[in-house]
């Protein structure tokens, strides 16, 4: 399988709360569009340091990961990211990978909004088509 990317916005989620209290323009939500690269092997929205600090995120925490090559690394991770793609939208903290080339979308936010790569055309798409569906379970009790 080869590299599957996508073009994401990225916005910060506390911006998006504050512009929807009235408190800040709307045109003042710090965002980047960047293209990502769709790992399922990663877990969460991985960033860059450059791309935290276009979007002003602030350090909430340290995340231990382990890389592709085995090493340990601690990581920080931020305040919540607001994701978007096509029609689709998902809020996730992010973690903070020192010298990661790009921004990686993991298995998190690509459950969250309903979407799988295409294992013939190799790209995102909606799991469920173009209509995110999510299943429920029914008569399950704690």
């Amino acid at each position: 399988m080869g590299t599957v990317s996508a073009e994401i916005t990225l916005r910060n989620e506390c911006d998006v709360g504050f512009a929807r209290r009235g408190h800040l323009k709307t045109e003042d939500i710090r965002s980047v569009t960047v293209t990502a690269v769709v790992d399922t092997g990663a877990y969460s929205l991985m960033l860059d340091e450059q791309t935290m600090q276009k979007l002003g995120l602030e350090v909430t925490g340290e995340q231990k990961i382990v890389v592709a090559s085995g090493e340990r690394l601690v990581c920080m991770v931020t305040d919540a990211v607001e994701i978007n793609w096509k029609n689709r939208q998902s809020v996730l903290r992010a973690v903070v990978v020192p010298g990661l080339p790009c921004v990686l979308m993991g298995v998190l936010p690509l459950e969250h909004m309903d979407l799988v790569i295409h294992p013939k055309k190799q790209e995102l798409v909606g799991a469920h088509g173009d209509e995110m569906e999510f299943m429920a379970l029914q008569g399950v009790s704690a």
